[in-house]
């Protein structure tokens, strides 16, 4: 067992610099540090060691040394390690409102251990009757996404049709479980495989982008809402496709709003009581491809850009 103050080995991935293209796992490198198991003095920090990292779309972003207006979507620093959102558990805190033990969830750098100094911005985990790991998907960032994406933009109702683009992933598996549950007729695509609906479209969900969106534009119904978080074929493009098929929103009435999962987080415990007891009742499934060891993230975050994941990883 490792005493309180004990200075450890922590394993970084660090970024290597600002990416042109699709990433590549030489873009990032393993390296190792050491920290000590207790936080200053007089601190308000958080110590924490992380149990899960998750491999997110919108990380490919922040990996171009492109100005963002909203400090969430920041480049990456040349030399520091990863941010995403990580599952922990506290090992000292200088925190009131964090003991040692409680297990939390939040934006935390890729790494063996992490000293928060604003912990005010982690989530505690409220249960454990589930695998933690659903912290980083369907009870994290891509669960409210899901949620907030569908219920709060798309407003939808019993017996509409919502279409879904990359089906299988981390938020699109579960914002067609969503609209299931509601009572909506549902079809997502996944890879290059496409369907359409005959009779057109009220609810698209995007994930993806370019000439998908395109196609789904010819199909949406009358006053149909789309939801955009995400457009995947787009972020490692040099020069971001146009779009074609915009007039047929004026004609139709389709309304269109982007959004991001962090407009939602002061919300999340009402995420929780919607899904929570869908999944112990079974009425939700989740799934995740788990790759183990830090050593392997970078060849995991690597791969959700050519699709060898399936799910949250």
């Amino acid at each position: 067992m490792t005493s309180e103050g004990a200075v450890v080995s922590n394993k970084q991935v660090i970024f290597k610099d600002y990416v042109s293209g699709f990433p590549k796992e030489s873009d990032m490198y393993v390296t190792t540090t050491s920290t000590k198991l207790k936080v200053p003095e007089g601190s308000k920090a958080v110590l924490v060691k992380n149990l899960y990292l998750s491999c997110d779309p919108y990380m490919r972003g922040r990996m171009s040394n492109l100005a963002s207006e909203d400090p969430q979507f920041s480049p990456f620093q040349p030399g520091s390690p990863i941010y995403g959102f990580v599952v922990a558990k506290v090992v000292d805190s200088g925190h009131p409102e964090f003991k040692k033990g409680d297990l939390v969830w939040g934006i935390i750098g890729w790494e063996e251990y992490s000293l928060i100094t604003e912990p005010e911005r982690l989530f505690r985990i409220p249960y454990t009757d589930v695998p933690l790991s659903y912290y980083t998907g369907l009870l994290g960032m891509p669960g409210i996404t899901a949620y907030f994406g569908l219920t709060d933009i798309c407003s939808p109702k019993e017996g509409e049709r919502v279409y879904v683009s990359a089906a299988s992933g981390a938020v699109g598996q579960l914002v067609g479980q969503f609209a299931k549950l509601m009572g909506c007729y549902v079809v997502g695509s996944a890879g290059s495989k496409e369907k359409v609906f005959p009779e057109g479209i009220d609810i698209y969900y995007e994930n993806v982008g370019g000439k998908m969106l395109d196609a789904v534009l010819l199909n949406m119904r009358a006053h149909g809402r789309i939801a955009a978080c995400g457009m995947i074929s787009q972020y490692n493009l040099q020069q971001p496709e146009g779009r074609l098929q915009l007039t047929s929103i004026i004609y139709k009435r389709v309304r269109i709003q982007g959004f991001v999962a962090f407009d939602y987080f002061s919300q999340y415990s009402k995420f929780l009581d919607f899904v929570v007891p869908y999944i112990r009742e079974g009425k939700i499934t989740y799934v995740e491809d788990i790759a183990e060891g830090i050593e392997s993230a970078p060849a995991a975050l690597v791969g959700i850009f050519s699709g060898r994941n399936v799910g949250n990883k």
